[in-house]
């Protein structure tokens, strides 16, 4: 009886903790927030706002930005805090190399149906990607998908499984778990789920990959952006920048510009070959 006591103890103790985990992965990795601050005219970028369905029937909601210019489309999926509206003075300057953008918000976050999930961030980016592959018409080349920060997980999925331009990693992780091991130390690693395991993938990504890392970067540290690179095929290269982890598009703006003109370029030149 003393021995099944104790099987049943630990039953409640592992079930307790599996809860609270999970719901911590939840509360760690998403901080979304439902009100839009502003739209892309208030930067004078003329959008189209779109809603799209998802594989799950959700609809999230999404700004299409066109380019004069129009090379590329960038598909931008940002990180775990905000919406897209917060993110606009970085789509402002990247809508000046010439590049349509288009900007998506994840189920939860802004105007998106649903609560945010691992698996539900993945749908999402995908829905995204059908969208500009099927109803924009654009071809599948002509995308390069962009990842910043938690955004860099759905990217590398993406790139893994579809025909894109290109994959830029602007602050990305190797994954879940060892970005778990940095803000929970006294959680015994085994414990943590296996989210945005951003290292199973990249080795599977053929398409030019573009890393970009601040030395300072004071949430995402540099060692896991490193790991993640080791473990990309070519091509690819990496670019460090100066500031935090949410600035350093702004602290080395030229830098950061600079690099991304050139990493399309190079892509555009390699289609014209």
């Amino acid at each position: 009886m003393n021995i099944f006591i104790l099987f049943l103890a630990l039953a409640v103790v592992f079930l307790f903790l599996f809860i609270f985990l999970k719901n911590l992965e939840r509360k760690s990795m998403f901080f979304q927030v439902k009100e839009i601050e502003a739209a892309p005219d208030y930067f004078g970028l003329p959008f189209e706002d779109v809603y799209l369905e998802t594989s799950d029937k959700l609809k999230i909601n999404a700004w299409f930005i066109p380019s004069p210019a129009g090379r590329f489309t960038l598909l931008f999926l940002h990180g775990n805090g905000g919406n897209i509206s917060h993110r606009l003075h970085k789509i402002a300057q990247l809508h000046s190399l010439g590049v349509n953008i288009f900007l998506v918000d994840y189920r939860g976050y802004g105007r998106s149906q649903g609560v945010p999930s691992v698996k539900g961030v993945y749908q999402d980016a995908q829905a995204a990607f059908n969208f500009l592959t099927t109803e924009k018409k654009i071809r599948p080349g002509s995308v390069v998908l962009y990842g910043e920060s938690l955004g860099s997980a759905p990217a590398v999925r993406l790139a893994s499984e579809n025909k894109a331009g290109g994959l830029i990693l602007d602050g990305g992780f190797s994954c879940g778990r060892d970005m778990a091991k940095i803000f929970f130390p006294y959680i015994p690693s085994c414990f943590m789920p296996d989210a945005f395991n951003n290292l199973k993938y990249i080795s599977q990504v053929k398409v030019p990959k573009l890393f970009i890392h601040s030395k300072a970067d004071e949430i995402v540290p540099v060692k896991l952006a490193r790991k993640l690179y080791s473990k990309a095929g070519e091509p690819k290269e990496f670019v460090w920048l100066l500031g935090g982890h949410n600035t350093s598009y702004i602290d080395s703006l030229d830098k950061y510009l600079s690099s991304i003109s050139s990493f399309i370029n190079k892509i555009e030149k390699e289609k014209l070959c």
